[in-house]
């Protein structure tokens, strides 16, 4: 199957109307930060004729077919393997000063969901890999076989809010002793036997909480996603917007954070007027996070847990 027949990307048009009035000047730069598929590109490519793309991924695979999909914008789409934590460093070896857009699709690529050999669904039996640069790193085999028990219970309850995880970890630990892990489905099977009946009852499939700590641990997610927002709220433009969609709970407090931070002013108080270095820098775009429209939900199932924010460049840093 193509990447354009399985990948549909996810609030297209919310996310295309909220970066518009910062992309029709001809010479915009637009940074997709987590090219996937290039759902999302190819649509920047086609509604903003005069703008050009950067696209950032640190899978080989995603940047191959996405390079094919987009190779008929020619010179207009600039594709990067890197990390979206490494924009700043992209953005200088192209020598492109600020951005007027950025977009960030976080989380695993429902192009790595559908590959079962990657190891990222708990629905079909694969490799225990989930690397999202699979040249690189230690597999989600190697950290369910290796952890102590200790750093296993701490990475399902941080990465994964997993109530159960002492449980679940012993289950692991004294699993692996008589054989260790490989594949998917013998670890399904072990989160199912480990657990109450009154945790399996609701909350859909009782691995996808296991699974989302570990990818989010072999990809080292969290640390990544606390050091690009930051990174791209810098490198935008006056003007500028980014938009960021997140699918689950501690990616949007992070991008929260970093959207309320630079929304408020931080003179200190009892000053009769505010200078303008402690003014904001940042307008928010959304109140709260905007969620996918029941139609949306409907057609494609991936888009359910989707969260989007959205903010504009006001000043720029004043030192």
């Amino acid at each position: 199957m193509s990447s354009n027949a399985r990948h549909v990307p996810v609030m297209l048009q919310r996310c295309l109307d909220m970066l518009a009035p910062a992309l029709t000047e001809p010479g915009a730069v637009v940074v997709d930060c987590t090219l996937g598929a290039g759902g999302h590109s190819e649509a920047l490519l086609k509604t903003f004729p005069d703008a050009r793309l950067v696209a950032l991924d640190r899978d080989p695979t995603a940047l191959e077919l996405a390079g094919e999909r987009l190779k008929p914008y020619g010179e207009r789409a600039t594709l990067v393997r890197a990390v979206y934590h490494e924009l700043p460093e992209v953005l200088e070896r192209l020598g492109i000063p600020k951005v007027q857009g950025v977009l960030f699709d976080l989380g695993v690529s429902s192009m790595q969901l559908d590959e079962a050999g990657r190891g990222f669904a708990y629905a079909q039996d694969a490799p225990l890999d989930m690397r999202m640069d699979q040249t690189t790193g230690i597999s989600a085999a190697e950290v369910l076989n290796t952890y102590a028990p200790g750093d296993l219970v701490r990475i399902l309850r941080a990465y994964g809010e997993e109530k159960q995880a002492r449980r679940i970890v012993e289950a692991i630990v004294r699993e692996r002793a008589a054989e260790p892990f490989t594949n998917s489905a013998r670890l399904v099977d072990v989160i199912r036997e480990a657990l109450p009946q009154a945790a399996k009852r609701h909350g859909g499939n009782p691995a996808k909480r296991t699974f989302q700590a570990l990818r989010i641990e072999v990809n080292a997610e969290l640390a990544s996603v606390e050091a690009a927002i930051p990174a791209a709220v810098a490198a935008l433009a006056v003007g500028g917007r980014i938009a960021v969609l997140s699918y689950q709970s501690l990616e949007d407090r992070i991008v929260k954070q970093v959207f309320a931070a630079g929304a408020t002013s931080t003179a200190p108080p009892g000053l009769p007027v505010v200078p303008e270095r402690y003014q904001p820098r940042l307008k928010l775009l959304t109140r709260g996070a905007e969620l996918p429209t029941e139609e949306e939900v409907a057609e494609n199932r991936r888009a359910a847990p989707a969260r989007l924010r959205g903010a504009e460049r006001i000043r720029e840093d004043i030192r």
